[in-house]
């Protein structure tokens, strides 16, 4: 019998158990989702990898993966077969191309029998987050955290290059991972926020950005997170949003508080990148969007 049809007699034959053992109704039944049975794939960046999280992964120090990230702690709640190739630094092109040598195209790890997908995507690509937060960073150091220097230089162009480059990779990459998992749902996770809405005063020293320049990141931030969203329901899959979620966790909220650390003086090996806090509470988003116990 086949692997997947085996799966759902065993899964049909122990609700159907179940139900008679302990008198529950249908509804109860079904109102929880069991993953015993389940293989799980962990795609992405160093958002998925955990990267600057402990413990790191030995099996590949290349991609800095941590054991304490969010697919990690999926799969430990829902029992899930993992298998994780996340890599920290992976861009759209890494999911049909090698990122490093011995590091196969992430795609390579899903099947017809994958039967969950999960990904952060796009950060990097362009070097988008990487060289908004540093040009920010040195400007608003500059600037003595007055005015919008990074706005006023670089204005449009990190939208612009989401826009043009970022977003039509997106769909072209979870295009693949649908032919390569065609019976998996996928989840696309957006990215937690990593500046307040307005400037923080008190937050300049951990985060160098000039009071004008902090809502132009989070703008920057939000277009990104829409342009996976829009890629997302093109392509059928299911977008995991952190907008609500994460407001009030980002990088200038206290320490307990915050899923992101900050640029300087935090408490992670990878800044502006989130905690081991941060990956428990992707964690618990993704599993309560995709109705997962």
């Amino acid at each position: 019998m086949p692997k997947r049809a085996l799966r759902r007699v065993m899964t049909a034959t122990a609700a159907a158990v179940g139900v008679l053992a302990l008198g529950l109704t249908d509804a109860t039944a079904h109102s929880s989702t069991s993953l015993d049975y389940v293989d799980y794939v962990a795609l992405g960046d160093s958002y998925s990898a955990g990267s600057g999280v402990l413990p790191v992964d030995p099996t590949n120090l290349l991609c800095l993966r941590s054991t304490a990230n969010y697919p990690h702690v999926i799969a430990a709640a829902t029992g899930a077969r993992l298998k994780d190739v996340t890599c920290g630094a992976a861009q759209t092109a890494h999911f049909t191309q090698a990122q490093y040598p011995g590091v196969a195209p992430q795609v390579d790890a899903l099947s017809a029998d994958t039967d969950l997908v999960t990904l952060t995507i796009g950060g990097n690509d362009n070097s988008t987050f990487i060289n908004a937060v540093t040009a920010c960073g040195s400007a608003g150091i500059l600037s003595g955290g007055k005015g919008s220097p990074c706005k006023d230089r670089h204005g449009t162009s990190f939208t612009d290059q989401i826009d043009t480059n970022t977003y039509p990779a997106l769909k072209a990459a979870l295009r693949e991972v649908r032919a390569k998992a065609p019976n998996a749902r996928v989840a696309a996770l957006g990215y937690p926020w990593i500046t307040p809405a307005t400037a923080d005063p008190s937050c300049f020293a951990k985060l160098p950005i000039a009071a004008g320049d902090v809502p132009y990141l989070r703008g920057i931030q939000a277009h990104l997170n829409a342009a996976v969203r829009r890629a997302a329901e093109e392509t059928g899959v299911t977008y995991v949003d952190f907008s609500l979620a994460s407001d009030g966790h980002d990088a200038c909220t206290a320490r307990g508080t915050r899923w992101i650390e900050p640029l300087l003086f935090g408490e992670s090996l990878v800044p502006v990148h989130p905690n081991a806090l941060g990956e428990r509470r992707m964690a618990e988003h993704t599993m309560s969007v995709l109705g997962l116990s």
